[in-house]
């Protein structure tokens, strides 16, 4: 959409108010604990609210909330259904978590991959988690540039690069507690917003013409919804983001907030779909910016309300990665070397924000495809699966870690090269080789961690 020069000075004006407001509103943060755990300066832990308000805006990335308008745009009500589905990663996450924490003392999935499987699974599993928020960095500010301009343009590129410093500053200056306290004022603004741009759209048709617009068909989208239900069991647990909230406050109060975080996130994704399902019954070209089609056809107002909505959710997306890059380095790695984390981990955690900041970007300078990353990342993370929930299992098994993740791995690659055998497909729809591949595959993980076991005991009756 083209923009008049008053109007492009509003947007580009709300991008430097943004991070004028964020970074008033954000805590300084003294000391290590608040820095890493998110507690304010005398040790108090996050409440139940702002915790559940930081795991909701936190997990509404701006591209998963393109993607789901794509998704209803292609496949109707049961193509949001499918990306929504997605979130209840979160009440996943938030019982296994409460289990590692009741039952064997987990201080942190690091610390319980150590202890559990030893330092070579937790390396491992370190680095699947750097890439996630690697990634998370550029996709999340290429959806911001795409508001400005198309990707390459200077427009672009500009707008994701004031984003992400805007974000940057306001980061450093308070770390996992900036991050809760401006999730709370994120949280709010996105609501609002998004309840005002879903009345300007949706009235246009009846709840029920588009909840019907979709086909409970495999080829239909059904694959997808199925492909997110196998994901959901495994996908949380490489996304610091969400687990690191897990060890913050008290057990009881962090399942709660992560229930409640995961059933209005639901609703919130699947609402936003519909405005896909709106392009979708107004006949619309479909693209890879549905959001954007949408709010551009109603005018100039709603495509900036829509850019309201995209930002906030990519900042509080990109606050929050920048938090769990800061602990990774400052707090995990000396763990991984097998040391206490040092006096200097506070400059170590400011530092690696900055690098991730500036390396996190290239992708998005290169033009990358940003569509692709949910689902590939979530069929190479399968094996993490029975790492965590059948964990019961063991005592310290290291080959249970590696017979069950490498596989999945290995598939999430031949998957990307397209090299998984069309006979794995399930069905005939768009997803029905990434299906197969997820089924099947996290069968073999499965099987992949029990091998172990089953030796040891057998071992142990002789």
């Amino acid at each position: 959409m083209s923009l008049d020069p008053m109007m492009g000075t509003y947007f580009w004006g709300f991008l430097v108010l943004y991070g004028g407001v964020m970074y008033a509103v954000s805590p300084s943060a003294t000391t290590v604990s608040s820095f890493f755990r998110g507690t304010d300066n005398t040790g108090r832990p996050a409440s139940e609210w702002a915790l559940m308000m930081s795991i909701f805006i936190s997990w509404i990335f701006a591209k998963s909330v393109t993607n789901a308008a794509n998704l209803g745009a292609t496949y109707g009500a049961v193509g949001g259904l499918a990306y929504a589905t997605y979130w209840l990663s979160i009440p996943v996450a938030g019982i296994v978590i409460y289990w590692l924490r009741t039952r064997h003392g987990a201080q942190g999935m690091v610390p319980f991959l150590i202890q559990r499987y030893g330092r070579a699974a937790a390396l491992a599993f370190a680095l699947a988690i750097f890439i996630r928020l690697y990634n998370e960095v550029w996709s999340n500010t290429a959806v911001i540039g795409a508001y400005y301009g198309k990707a390459g343009e200077w427009q672009f590129i500009a707008a994701a690069l004031l984003f992400t410093a805007a974000t940057l500053f306001y980061s450093v200056k308070g770390g996992l507690r900036s991050s809760i306290v401006t999730d709370i004022v994120q949280g709010l603004l996105f609501v609002v917003v998004l309840g005002v741009v879903l009345f300007l759209v949706l009235p246009k048709h009846s709840a029920g013409t588009l909840i019907a617009s979709g086909e409970f068909r495999l080829a239909a989208g059904l694959d997808l919804v199925l492909v997110a239900a196998l994901q959901v069991l495994s996908y949380p647990f490489h996304d610091p983001v969400l687990t690191d909230r897990g060890f913050i406050t008290d057990e009881k109060t962090m399942l709660r907030a992560m229930i409640v975080a995961g059933v209005i996130g639901f609703a919130c994704i699947f609402a936003f779909s519909l405005v896909g399902v709106h392009a979708k019954l107004e006949g619309l070209p479909s693209g890879e910016n549905m959001p954007g089609a949408v709010a551009g056809a109603f005018g100039a107002i709603p495509y900036f309300l829509m850019t309201m909505i995209m930002i906030v959710a990519a900042g509080s997306t990109l606050d929050s990665t920048f938090a769990s890059v800061s602990k990774l380095a400052g707090q995990e790695v000396p763990l991984l070397a097998g040391r206490p984390p040092g006096v200097n981990s506070l400059k170590i955690g400011v530092w690696s924000m900055i690098a991730i900041a500036v390396l996190g970007n290239l992708p998005m300078i290169a033009g990358a495809d940003i569509l692709k990353a949910t689902t590939v990342s979530g069929t190479m993370v399968m094996g993490l699966a029975p790492v965590f929930l059948l964990a019961p299992l063991v005592r310290y098994s290291p080959w249970s870690f590696h017979l069950a993740f490498w596989p999945g791995v290995l598939l999430g690659v031949l998957l990307t090269a397209n090299a998984i055998p069309q006979s794995w497909a399930i069905g005939t729809g768009k997803y029905a080789l990434l299906l197969g591949t997820n089924l099947y595959g996290l069968a073999a993980c499965f099987a992949g961690f029990l091998l172990p076991v089953m030796w040891q005991r057998i071992a142990t009756r002789r």
